[in-house]
């Protein structure tokens, strides 16, 4: 039987789903359109939760949810043309920007944590673990690696063959700050894809292949896939809900994001959503095995968006290895 988080999956591909407006549901006027897009890594939270407040509002709204990637997204949250907007990593500077001259304003709402997962083919009986300096060895922009032998003696002589996501995920500017040093710097010749699954069944159909894609799809999958452990310096650690939340898995956890528009929020299907993802978060993160925030991030959550406070705690920085408690306790920047 195809499990939940797969039938996600599999509507992802679509690029969007339409929650609402099937056989039975109740028409919506333009008013009652809800309008999300971003991350593909955030999105099968979303989904669900779009998924279950309709089930409970019997179709009332229309709720579509894009999967454009982190940036493409906030290219259409900064102009106001979407209502929510899901982020696997903070806004940046420049979307910050362009967000203030739209006169778009935004409550940032930290919704679940990841752990990014570097993953090989389960035959793959060498790289156990690797350190980020290994990893960047490999990934960092103009790298010349091409096969395992040149990361680590002993590895085989065979090639490599490279996953990763595409420029527009927040993914991939996560994973070249933590790794590379800088956000959006790093080798260009792998195979990319804004869809996940695509890189999934690429580690899983070569004994040669790396990639990296969030926890979850990891978790979906580990029966055709193997996690590395990952050794920042204090040794090899694999990414899990216990080494995310006490931060030792690092350089690679990081949150993720919702980012709502204070406008959007003035009408009262948005507010009545966006209420409803707070309060059913962390159930709907763990039906997607992703790692649900300490329970009481989200009553801080519900705090900051019913003041309707603006801005970010990232200072426009895709920022590594924030711990869950930290998420409330900075400052906002707009």
């Amino acid at each position: 039987m195809m499990t939940f988080l797969k039938q996600v999956r599999r509507a992802a591909a679509a690029a969007a789903v339409v929650f609402g407006c099937g056989v039975g549901a109740n028409p919506a006027s333009a008013q009652e359109v809800i309008q999300i897009d971003g991350s593909s890594t955030v999105y099968p939270i979303t989904e669900a939760v779009a998924d279950e407040f309709n089930n409970q509002n019997e179709g009332k709204y229309q709720i579509t949810v894009g999967v454009s990637g982190t940036g493409g997204g906030f290219k259409k949250f900064v102009k106001g043309e979407t209502d929510l907007q899901n982020a696997s990593r903070p806004i940046l500077e420049k979307e910050m920007a362009d967000a203030r001259s739209n006169g778009v304003e935004y409550v940032e709402l930290p919704v679940a944590m990841d752990a990014l997962t570097v993953v090989v083919h389960p035959d793959n009986d060498w790289a156990e673990s690797m350190t980020v300096e290994e990893l960047k060895s490999i990934w960092q922009a103009g790298s010349k690696i091409a096969k395992w032998s040149e990361v680590r003696d002993g590895w085989p002589d065979e090639k490599i063959k490279l996953y990763g996501p595409g420029k527009d995920s927040g993914t991939f500017d996560y994973f070249t700050e933590a790794i590379n040093g800088k956000a959006k710097v790093g080798r260009s010749d792998y195979t990319a894809s804004e869809d996940d699954s695509v890189l999934v069944e690429g580690v899983a159909g070569d004994k040669n292949a790396l990639g990296y894609f969030g926890y979850a799809y990891y978790v979906e999958n580990q029966e055709r896939l193997k996690a590395v452990q990952i050794d920042a310096g204090d040794g090899p650690v694999a990414p899990s809900e216990e080494t995310v939340i006490d931060g030792s898995y690092k350089p690679l956890s990081r949150p993720l994001m919702l980012y709502v528009s204070v406008a959007s929020l003035e009408r009262p299907e948005v507010a009545e959503f966006v209420n409803f993802y707070v309060k059913n978060g962390a159930d709907m993160a763990r039906t997607v095995d992703y790692i649900a925030l300490p329970d009481e991030c989200y009553g801080m959550a519900m705090k900051r968006l019913k003041a309707r406070k603006t801005g970010t705690a990232f200072g426009g920085k895709s920022e590594v290895g924030v711990k869950a408690e930290e998420l409330f306790e900075r400052e906002l920047t707009n």
